[in-house]
């Protein structure tokens, strides 16, 4: 099966048989210019990146313009269930895809010997389609140029409807400076994901540390091969005006800076305060080490059952969400240092939530919207949910209206209705439980004219 085509199926979690895929390979050209032709794919920068079309899941047509930086979608017919499968992963990569390799990339590389992994890119989006903006990081037990790796990492810069990654949410993480809602799945390989809860259009940084926190989670190891970097759209309906502007990606060698093997000092035991149906605040005194802490995994368990990786930070403080009323949960954390290096983990704090209490009933809640950014032609907003109660909400409803002419298309942590003006969003089930003074918010990407709306919240 061709990686193209398995990495969009892990966007869905749709898996079909390897013998009923067939490998297509175009040669490169040389010059930039619009292909249409299914798989085709073409160099740019003299061989140091791959551009391809790769229209694996529709028989729609697609075409691409062929930039020197990067490729603009100019033609995309798709109108695929947005339950199945996307129609294609149009991409730039950087590294080796099914024999298909670039010039000069150090790709594949093995992780520990990995000095630094820098990438820079810029989107373009449009809001008429349904698609996700994903930028991926495949790896594999072995130095493979050919067939399907082992592990993938996927970055989803934006999302535009109702579409969402494999497995299901398992927590945030703060990398790069931003904060990510994490998802993880295997269907035949590893599949975490990092989601913006905004669009980003732009940004450079460093792949390694996305690299270096999939390997906390578990999923990979040091001895482990980086094979390629690519970034791309997986369109399900429309797509055309979608750009990849400008794609870099650099991989340096040189193993664990300055040769530092020495793990950080094992963090102090958490403790716990505001304890709701749902939530935990967690603080624990800080690791030493050497050279110097970059941050701390804070692990969970329930029950008897393993620890598992739920979130990052690079403070001593985080609070775990998404937890189940009256449920037991042990919470310990441990340290990293910059060569990736991982301290023990932290003696475990053992909480239980609480039951919820009854039901606060209608009017309980409140909700505000406000306009976080506006363009010509659209806008984006959010509205913030509250519980007025004294006892845990157990989910929310809210709804509002929209001015003539505008409309609302992709929203996060939320699931959204349109009647008419009448906009009806709910909670998702990370999000519905509020202990007393707790608050949730969702966002959405609009066009027309922002709207200025009287937010109304109900809870069941």
């Amino acid at each position: 099966m061709i990686r193209s085509t398995l990495r969009a199926l892990a966007a869905t979690g749709i898996v079909l048989a390897s013998s009923a895929i067939a490998v297509v390979a175009a040669a490169p050209a040389a010059n930039a210019e619009v292909i249409c032709d299914q798989y085709a794919s073409r160099t740019i920068q003299n061989g140091r990146y791959v551009v391809q079309n790769n229209r694996w899941g529709a028989s729609t047509t697609q075409c691409i313009d062929v930039t020197s930086n990067g490729f603009t979608i100019t033609q995309a017919n798709h109108n695929n269930p947005t339950n199945g499968a996307p129609a294609s992963y149009p991409s730039v990569f950087l590294g080796c895809h099914y024999t298909n390799c670039t010039s000069g990339s150090n790709l594949p590389i093995q992780v520990s010997r990995i000095s630094s992994a820098t990438s820079s890119i810029s989107y373009t989006y449009v809001n008429n389609a349904t698609y996700n903006a994903s930028y991926d990081i495949w790896l594999d037990p072995q130095p493979r140029t050919d067939g399907q790796n082992g592990a993938e990492i996927m970055i989803w810069f934006n999302r535009q409807g109702s579409i969402q990654p494999i497995g299901s949410r398992v927590g945030t993480a703060t990398i790069g400076g931003r904060t990510w809602e994490v998802w993880r799945g295997n269907i035949g390989w590893e599949v975490v994901s990092y989601v913006a809860p905004s669009p980003i259009s732009s940004w450079s940084f460093s792949v390694l540390d996305f690299i270096n926190d999939v390997r906390n989670r578990g999923a990979i190891t040091n001895s482990w091969y980086l094979t390629s970097i690519q970034a791309g759209f997986e369109p399900w309906v429309g797509g055309a005006g979608l750009a990849v502007n400008s794609f870099s990606a650099s991989v340096n060698g040189g193993g664990n800076p300055g040769g530092d093997t020495q793990a950080p000092s094992t963090p102090g035991q958490p403790s716990a305060s505001n304890v709701t149906s749902s939530s935990v605040n967690l603080s624990w005194s800080g690791s030493t080490d050497n050279v110097g802490v970059t941050g701390y995994e804070v692990l969970r368990s329930t029950g008897g059952g393993s620890p598992t990786v739920v979130g990052t930070t690079s403070g001593t403080s985080f609070t775990a969400t998404g937890l189940s009323a009256s449920t037991t949960y042990t919470f310990s954390v441990r340290a990293r240092d910059a060569a990736g290096n991982t301290s023990s983990a932290s003696a475990g704090r053992t909480v239980t939530t609480s039951s919820g209490g009854g039901n606060p009933g209608t009017g309980a809640c409140t909700a505000t919207y406000r306009t976080t950014n506006s363009w010509s032609g659209g806008f984006q907003g959010e509205v913030t949910v509250r519980n007025n109660g004294t006892s845990t909400l157990n989910g929310w409803t809210t709804t509002w209206s929209l001015p003539g002419g505008s409309s609302i298309g992709q929203v996060w942590d939320g699931r959204s209705s349109v009647s008419g003006s009448t906009v009806t969003v709910r909670n998702e089930a990370y999000n519905g439980n509020l202990g007393a003074g707790a608050t949730a918010t969702y966002g959405f990407i609009g066009t027309g004219t922002a709207p200025n709306p009287s937010v109304t919240c109900t809870s069941p």
